[in-house]
């Protein structure tokens, strides 16, 4: 089993879990590895220690660093120097998100591209109020809030509208 960990653009990380090196490649080539908070495709592998148990004595030493392996990309996006307070702080809120809107997303129903029509009638009376997502054109958006309706945009992560495996 291969453990990755997998930075996006955004410098968002989260761990891949493969069969072998050539079993990631296969993933990567049909598109169907992305980010869990965005969704972007443009991933590239950074370092990540082995974890081998051999028992409970400490290591020796640390493990050589060694350069991030691009994904996906044509150039290394620069990886920011973070402490491991920060990342963890990181992780932390990325896993809230995560929470978060795997909530909104079973909690709501999806009405799609109909949502301003959607939106707009239930303001209105003519259909029962309950908690829908959807999308909206920036126009739309703004025609509804001039209308008084309550919305709010929100970028659903494509991993939280499923559940993970």
């Amino acid at each position: 089993m291969k453990v990755f960990d997998l930075h996006c653009p955004l410098d968002h990380v989260f761990e891949g879990w493969f069969g072998s090196e050539a079993d990631f490649r296969n993933q990567m080539d049909k598109g169907l590895v992305q980010c869990p908070m965005c969704g972007s495709q443009q991933l590239r592998k950074g370092l990540s220690a082995p974890r081998l148990n051999f028992g409970a004595k400490a290591p020796a030493s640390a493990p050589a660093a060694t350069a991030n392996a691009v994904v996906g990309a044509t150039a290394p996006a620069p990886t920011p120097v973070v402490n491991a307070d920060d990342r963890r702080k990181q992780q932390a809120l990325q896993a809230a998100w995560l929470q978060a809107s795997r909530e909104i997303a079973q909690k709501t129903e999806d009405v799609g591209d109909r949502f301003a029509d959607e939106a707009l009638r239930m303001h209105k009376g003519e259909e029962p109020q309950r908690p829908i997502r959807g999308q909206a054109t920036p126009r739309q958006a703004m025609e509804l809030l001039e209308e008084g309706v309550p919305v709010m945009p929100l970028a659903l992560p494509q991993g939280s509208k499923e559940t993970l495996q």
